[in-house]
């Protein structure tokens, strides 16, 4: 009979840590053609940005979607925007989570255990722009420095961009009372000829200096990851980087744990193309 016990309590805490709900928050734009078809939204709508809240679980997730054009100087939508209620079967597939919509799919990766990050048709982390990022955040963030998508290592060429807008939250920077954001636009200059090159930040941070610059560098960790580490004027760390591919990078702290937004931004930055 001891046994027997033993057994069920084990069954339930097997259920109770299987059946766990993960839930996850975050705004992004509405152009990428993948949401908009699984939703069946007008490619011709005139949306600006999507806020989201889901919730996994093992075999199934919830869904509610707000949608619509953003009201100047809140955080809200003109007219309340439209609102999609959605439920659905999940499949997970190593650190990828596919949700079903009828004979529509949506498919996002699983950074870690904090933050989740949309793919196009192909498989490629989906890019936002200076307003919002297409990761979604983890309502109850886990310590934990865990990365489950690596980039490959690449050789600059030439400068790159980057921009968004992120909390106030930044290690190393102190936060003021009134910040609600911050706005970044961050250019990486490269230099072939030297393992430390330059930068540009134009940011809300340091809006009376006019910019912030300074000197960078690439850092490849043990187990592979690829950091961006921007030094201020004294060289000392400001800012680090991780590179989650060409066109995403995602603010850590200084023990490498990614940062974890909220239902408004992602502490992500997508890359701005440069068309001459």
């Amino acid at each position: 009979m001891k046994l027997l016990n033993i057994l069920f309590c084990l069954f339930l805490f097997v259920a109770v840590t299987n059946g766990k709900e993960e839930s996850y928050t975050g705004s992004t734009p509405a152009d990428a053609a993948v949401i908009r078809t699984f939703f069946n939204i007008p490619v011709n709508d005139s949306i600006d940005f999507m806020r989201w809240q889901l919730v996994l679980n093992d075999t199934d997730y919830k869904l509610n979607c707000n949608y619509g054009i953003g009201k100047p100087n809140t955080n809200g939508f003109i007219n309340g925007g439209k609102k999609i209620e959605l439920r659905g079967a999940l499949n997970k597939e190593k650190n990828y989570c596919l949700l079903q919509n009828g004979n529509k799919h949506l498919k996002l990766i699983k950074i870690n255990a904090n933050l989740l990050h949309f793919l196009d048709g192909n498989n490629n982390l989906l890019v936002g722009n200076g307003g919002w990022s297409y990761t979604l955040n983890n309502t109850a963030p886990l310590a934990t420095n865990a990365v489950n998508h690596r980039s490959q290592e690449t050789i600059l060429k030439d400068s790159i961009v980057f921009q968004g807008r992120t909390p106030c939250g930044i290690p190393g920077i102190p936060k003021s009372t009134s910040c609600y954001k911050i706005k970044w636009y961050i250019v990486l200059y490269a230099n072939n000829k030297s393992t430390t090159n330059t930068y540009t930040i134009k940011s809300t941070l340091w809006r009376s200096e006019g910019e912030k610059t300074g000197k960078w560098k690439i850092v490849t960790e043990k187990d592979g990851r690829i950091i961006y580490q921007l030094n201020d004027e004294n060289n000392n760390v400001l800012l680090h980087l991780l590179k989650l591919d060409e066109n995403i990078l995602v603010f850590t702290d200084g023990e490498g744990k990614l940062l974890v937004g909220d239902e408004d931004f992602s502490y992500t930055l997508n890359r701005v193309v440069i068309r001459s």
